[in-house]
């Protein structure tokens, strides 16, 4: 099997990506190399043969929006184990053990009382001083270990970015196979690709089987498929396919006409405290959710605690991730960064994502920025459209919508600012006569 890693593109992720990739390939000394050393070691590396495994099972098999909504954003396993070159005909895996920062393992289950759940997480030991790392203690599976035939299934993605393939979809069962977040991530895996490869069988605590690799996507070799989807090298053009806002609601009214905006737009919903800006998102979220050809997916970052709750209600899209307002600004923009990193995923397939994030106020700014520079429309099909609250703008944006808090607080809605508000190139959503109608309406 061919690579599907591209030393340009690996030249260009950040430092962490390269250390898990590296740990996953069983480069030695990896965390001693420079980043350019390092790349050529994982290119070296992957030429022997491009295995992953995901032998850190970090979530069951609930679906992403039970867990999303119980218990909030997990973060990604912070290692997988490497696997060593060998012949074809069998298959050993290098399982890595080291002093742990974290270690946490939780239990709950369906009402079935099928499944269960079991969490490890596991890191890597390193001396202030630049000590050389702990020497990982290996152990080779047996040959009845390692699942001689390729599965294949349908991918279910979960919250904390790993997934599951389902052998028997849509339903969960104990013979599904468990998808480490790495192979996630470097495949650009979404929820209902048909994926196929070898597993090996679960040891120690594990509870499913693990995908050794990645053979084949839709039907189709992994690493043709990654290649022709890589997100940061398709053409993009300005949003022309307009999203309309349907409701009879004044507010959506007012925004569908005078700031319109559509698939691929970059659109920051901006004003100070209490304006409205969770209120506004909350309503477009319920008129794009009944929208089929649409992917909506949400993410609250500092949130109070009593908008978690009213997410959940009936009608609107269940968060991808929540974290409160008590969160760390890292922690908050990991979710973020969760939740666009699935967008991308979507649109690279051809289809329509739209993040709506709640809020961008405590996210870093480089982070903000990069969350909304990831909404773009492509050329060829597919788009990510970003929708964030923020106090104000991050500039890029297509499409700002300026809410004033004295005509909320007076009742008077809806509460545009509209002289503050606008969208780049209107007439390629509204049509000559539309944009005119908005520029009469400014006046």
């Amino acid at each position: 099997m061919s690579s599907v890693l591209d030393p340009k593109a690996l030249a260009e992720s950040p430092l962490a990506d390269l250390h898990l990739l590296a740990n996953e390939l069983g480069v030695d000394g990896f965390r001693r190399l420079r980043k350019a050393e390092l790349v050529d070691a994982i290119v070296a590396r992957q030429s022997g043969g491009d295995f992953a495994t995901g032998a850190d099972q970090a979530a069951t098999g609930s679906t992403g929006a039970d867990e999303s909504a119980s218990s909030g954003v997990r973060g990604e396993d912070p290692a997988d184990p490497a696997l060593a070159d060998v012949p074809a005909e069998i298959v050993d895996a290098v399982s890595e053990e080291s002093d742990s920062d974290t270690d946490s393992e939780s239990e709950s289950e369906e009402t079935s009382g099928r499944r269960g759940r079991r969490g490890r997480r596991g890191g890597r030991a390193r001396s202030r001083s630049g000590e050389e790392d702990e020497e990982s203690r290996e152990a080779e599976p047996s040959k009845e270990e390692v699942t001689p035939s390729s599965v294949e299934g349908v991918v279910e993605l979960l919250p904390n970015g790993s997934g599951f393939l389902r052998l028997s979809p849509p339903d969960a069962g104990d013979d599904d196979v468990y998808v480490s977040a790495a192979q996630v991530k470097r495949c650009e895996l979404v929820s209902g690709d048909r994926v196929s490869g070898p597993v090996r069988k679960p040891r120690n605590s594990e509870r499913f089987a693990s995908l050794i690799r990645v053979d084949t996507i839709n039907g189709r070799p992994a690493d043709e498929v990654v290649e022709a989807t890589r997100f940061d090298d398709r053409a993009v053009r300005f949003p022309s396919e307009r999203i309309v806002l349907e409701g009879g609601d004044p507010t959506l009214d007012a925004i569908g006409r005078l700031t319109p905006f559509g698939r691929g737009s970059r659109v920051a919903i901006v004003g100070p405290a209490r304006s409205g800006k969770t209120e506004a998102l909350r309503r477009i979220a319920r008129a794009l959710g009944g929208q089929e050809e649409l992917e909506v997916i949400v993410v609250l970052a500092g949130a109070r605690p009593e908008e978690v709750s009213e997410w959940t209600a009936e009608g609107l899209p269940a968060p991808l991730a929540a974290v409160t307002l008590g969160a760390s600004a890292e922690v908050q923009a990991q979710a973020v960064e969760q939740a666009i990193e699935q967008g991308r995923r979507v649109a690279t397939r051809g289809a329509n994502a739209v993040v709506i994030i709640d809020s961008l106020e405590q996210v870093p700014t480089g982070a903000a920025r990069r969350a909304m520079a990831a909404a773009r429309a492509f050329v060829d099909g597919g788009s990510v459209t970003v929708l964030a609250a923020a106090p104000a703008g991050l500039g890029g944006e297509t499409t700002v919508i300026t809410l004033d808090a004295a005509l909320t607080a007076q009742g008077r809605f809806p509460a545009l600012d509209l002289p503050a508000s606008g969208s780049m190139r209107p007439e390629l959503l509204v049509g000559e006569d539309g944009a005119q109608a908005i520029i009469a309406a400014r006046r």
